[in-house]
């Protein structure tokens, strides 16, 4: 069953100009994984520097390959070095 992860960023002010250039590196990482389908950034009308990134999957258990592998890992810790709060994931099965 299809899955839509989403991942809540909130970055700090002086990292926003970053956060562009390694957004859109950690969607191009994730086409390559299997399962991948799709990437929607949608960012806070009200606070430009909440940004939520809707991932959709084949399988859960595509997501979290591609969670685990190194690839990712290094992604997340280059975003931590810029966020103004910690990650926050929440994920949805498609359909009932």
């Amino acid at each position: 069953m299809a899955v839509k992860i989403f991942i809540k960023r909130t970055f700090s002010t002086d990292g926003l100009k970053d956060a562009s250039a390694m957004l859109i590196q950690a969607r191009k990482n994730a086409m390559s994984h299997k399962g991948y389908i799709s990437t929607e950034t949608l960012v806070s009308h009200d606070d430009p520097c909440e940004i939520v990134v809707v991932s959709m999957w084949q399988k859960k258990e595509d997501w979290d390959a591609y969670a685990a592998s190194p690839e990712r890992q290094a992604n997340e810790q280059n975003f931590a070095a810029i966020l103004g709060a910690e990650t926050e994931y929440q994920i949805y099965n498609m359909g009932m």
